[in-house]
């Protein structure tokens, strides 16, 4: 039997990680793990509890004791922040942006490191974000790079954002997308870059099903190879 295999994906916002992971997972019979999840659910506890992402002590303190777990169920996965279920509030520009603040801060990346490692240990998993497959697992049996041109990625987000009903605005969300990879490239803790061994695809003109198909033909050809 095949051994069950580590995909790391990474890429900017909008790349289309977590609609290609969650499919490939699926496909693959794997668990589906979005680490900007965990990110945005802390920054989630942040708002509620009013606190200052910039104040590294009340920081701290929220990232030991705030309890997030992901729950698997017959609609896909759903997070829970101290037992509270906070999944539909999480893909929002402010969470997003209070993700990528404290994302950086080394009091935070620790423990969310730990939960995420711990998630994969046993392999058969497909984990996106923007450090998996240069941080969180280095040795990745396969690694993805998805990227798009910023105007279809600021479009595709508009589009997620506006069917959930919230007041959104194009130009805002684009100028908003590329502000983003400003910061997630520049930061000095754990920045976005393609791992040197990472499968670059783009998927401008590309629909999803087929960046799916070329990434579980990846992963199956990878499989193959290792149980030869």
């Amino acid at each position: 039997m095949a051994r069950e295999l580590i995909v790391a994906i990474d890429g900017p916002s909008a790349s289309g990680k977590s609609s290609a992971g969650t499919l490939v997972a699926r496909r693959l019979g794997y668990l589906y793990v979005e680490s900007g999840a965990f990110y945005r659910a802390l920054g989630w506890k942040v708002r509620a509890c009013g606190v200052d992402p910039a104040d590294d002590a009340a920081l701290q303190k929220l990232s030991e004791t705030t309890v997030i777990d992901v729950v698997r169920t017959s609609n896909g996965a759903k997070i829970l922040v101290d037992q509270r279920d906070v999944t539909d509030d999480l893909r929002t520009p402010e969470m997003s942006r209070i993700a990528a603040q404290i994302a950086s801060n080394p009091l935070v990346r620790e423990p969310m490191l730990k939960i995420q490692r711990a998630m994969a240990n046993t392999g058969g998993v497909v984990m996106e974000g923007r450090d998996i497959g240069t941080v969180v697992f280095p040795q990745a049996d396969v690694k993805f790079y998805l990227d798009a041109d910023p105007g279809v990625r600021g479009k595709r987000r508009y589009q997620e954002l506006a069917a959930k009903g919230l007041p959104v605005d194009l130009q805002t969300t684009i100028e908003e997308i590329m502000a983003r990879d400003r910061k997630d490239m520049n930061r000095t803790v754990a920045p976005l870059r393609k791992a040197d061994d990472a499968i670059a695809i783009d998927s401008t003109g590309l629909t999803l099903d087929e960046v799916v198909d070329r990434m579980v033909v990846a992963v199956e050809r990878r499989r193959t190879a290792i149980t030869r």
